[in-house]
C-alpha cells in the first residue's frame, strides 16, 4: 500500500512515494520550470536519477507526466494503480482549520477563497488537488495545512494591533507557516532526547529559503514569526521579514507602484538585496565584500533576536533545532547565531557544529542545540494516512 504525496508550487511539481508497510519511501521526483520553456522532470528511485525534458505548460500537464514516471512499469515501484491508496497534498494555507482534511468539493471552494491570503502558493496547490483528483477519482485525498499547526497560537501571539473589525472582516492575523516543519522536528527532537513531546519548551529554527521560527510548548505552537502572510518575520533569502510598514508609504511617496514594491519586498530583498550578490547562504559566505558580511550578519542577528524573545515567551526552554537547507547545513550561520546566547544556557561544541552533528551542544549547555533535518513529506504522508484511518 502506497501514499504519493504531491507539493505544488507556482513552477514545480514535486513528489513521494510512501510505503506504508515498510514506513520508507520509495522513489522521488520533480517537475521544474511548469507553464515555461524547458521544462523537465528528475525522477529519483533508490540511487538512480533520471533527468529528462517534458511539455508541461501547466499544473495539470505536469502533475500527469509525474504520475507516469511514478507508475512507469520498469521502476517497479508501483506496478499497479490500485496500490495506491491515498494522496496526500500539501497546502500552504488552511485558514482557520486546526487539522488535516479528506478533501471534497466544499474544500476545495474554502481554499479557492482563501488565495487573496495566499495568492503565490493556494492557486498551484489547488491546481495540483484537481489535476490529481481527476486522473485518480477513485481514492481519497488529503489536505495537510502549513497553517494548522499555529492554530494553537493565543489571541495575544496571532492578533495584530488593528482595529478589531479588521480580525473580525478579513479574517487579518498571524497564521503562521512551515507548520508541517516545525511539529516534524520537534518530534523528532523529543524522540532523539528520549523525553516526552509535551513535556520540552522548544524553539525550531526553520531556515532554509523561506525562513521561520516557532515557540513549542506542550507540544502546541505558541507563537511564530511568519504572520498573515509568509513575509513577516525573519530574514529570508529574498524576503525582507519585518520591516516599519512606513516605508512602503514612504517608497510610493517618492514614485513606485505597489505592485513593483510588492516583487521588490518578497523577490529582490532579503540576502540578495542586502548582499546585492546573492540568496544562496553559501555565496554569501564565502564572498568577501563588505555587503556580503553585512548580510550575513542581518540575517543571523534577526534569528537570534526571535529566540531571545521566544525564550521570554515560554518562560525558558530546554531545546533549540535547526532546520531546513541552511539550519542543517551552514555551520558558520549556527555558530553566529547562538553567538551571545550563552546567557540563555544555549552553548554550541565548535567541532560537533562543523560535523553537522545532530547534537552540537557543548557538555555544558544548559539547553540542548539540535541539527534535525526536516521531512515534510513523510509528516504529511503520516497525515493523511491517519484522517484516512478516520
Amino acid at each position: 500500500m502506497k501514499i504519493v504525496i504531491i507539493n505544488c508550487g507556482s513552477s514545480s511539481v514535486k513528489y513521494h512515494i510512501y510505503d506504508i508497510e515498510k514506513e520508507k519511501f520509495l522513489a522521488e521526483g520533480n517537475v521544474e520550470k511548469v507553464g515555461e520553456k524547458g521544462s523537465f522532470i528528475k525522477h529519483k528511485v533508490g540511487d538512480k536519477e533520471i533527468t529528462a525534458d517534458v511539455n508541461a505548460p501547466h499544473h495539470e500537464e505536469a502533475i500527469k507526466v509525474a504520475l507516469k514516471y511514478m507508475l512507469d512499469p520498469k521502476t517497479e515501484v508501483i506496478k499497479d494503480e490500485k496500490e495506491i491508496i491515498a494522496v496526500g497534498h500539501r497546502v500552504v494555507h488552511g485558514g482557520k482549520l486546526t487539522g488535516s482534511v479528506r478533501i471534497d468539493q466544499n474544500v476545495i471552494q474554502m481554499l479557492k477563497n482563501l488565495f487573496s491570503l495566499a495568492p503565490l502558493h493556494n492557486p498551484p496547490n489547488v491546481a495540483g488537488i484537481e489535476a490529481m483528483r481527476k486522473l485518480l477519482p477513485g481514492i481519497p485525498h488529503v489536505a495537510v495545512f502549513d497553517t494548522a499547526f499555529h492554530q494553537s497560537l493565543p489571541e495575544k501571539a496571532y492578533l495584530y494591533a488593528l482595529p478589531y473589525e479588521y480580525y473580525q472582516k478579513y479574517g487579518i492575523r498571524r497564521y503562521g507557516f512551515h507548520g508541517t516543519s516545525h511539529q516534524y522536528v520537534a518530534k523528532e527532537a523529543a524522540k532523539f532526547l528520549k523525553k516526552p513531546y509535551n513535556s520540552l519548551r522548544m524553539i525550531t529554527c526553520h531556515l532554509g529559503a523561506g525562513s521561520s521560527i516557532c515557540a513549542i510548548k506542550g507540544g502546541k505552537s505558541v507563537d511564530t514569526s511568519m504572520g498573515f502572510t509568509p513575509l513577516e518575520g525573519l530574514v529570508m533569502c529574498t524576503r525582507t521579514g519585518d520591516i516599519d510598514p512606513a516605508i512602503i508609504f514612504f517608497l510610493v511617496n517618492h514614485g513606485m507602484k505597489l505592485q513593483d514594491l510588492y516583487t521588490i519586498l518578497n523577490e529582490k530583498s532579503g540576502l540578495l538585496g542586502l548582499s546585492g550578490v546573492s540568496k544562496d547562504m553559501r555565496e554569501v559566505i564565502s564572498c568577501a565584500t563588505h555587503r556580503c558580511k553585512v548580510a550575513f550578519n542581518v540575517y543571523c542577528y534577526r534569528v537570534r533576536k526571535y529566540i531571545g524573545s521566544y525564550a521570554a515567551a515560554l518562560g525558558g526552554f530546554d531545546v533549540l533545532v535547526f532546520t531546513a537547507g541552511i539550519g542543517e547545513n551552514r555551520p558558520e550561520a549556527r555558530a553566529a547565531i547562538c553567538d551571545g546566547l550563552e546567557f540563555l544556557g544555549v552553548k554550541i561544541d565548535e567541532k560537533k557544529n562543523k560535523k553537522n552533528e545532530t547534537d552540537i551542544s557543548a557538555n555544558d549547555s544548559k539547553v540542548k542545540v539540535l541539527v534535525i533535518p526536516t521531512n515534510e513529506a513523510k509528516l504529511i504522508a503520516l497525515e493523511t494516512l491517519k484522517v484516512i484511518k478516520k
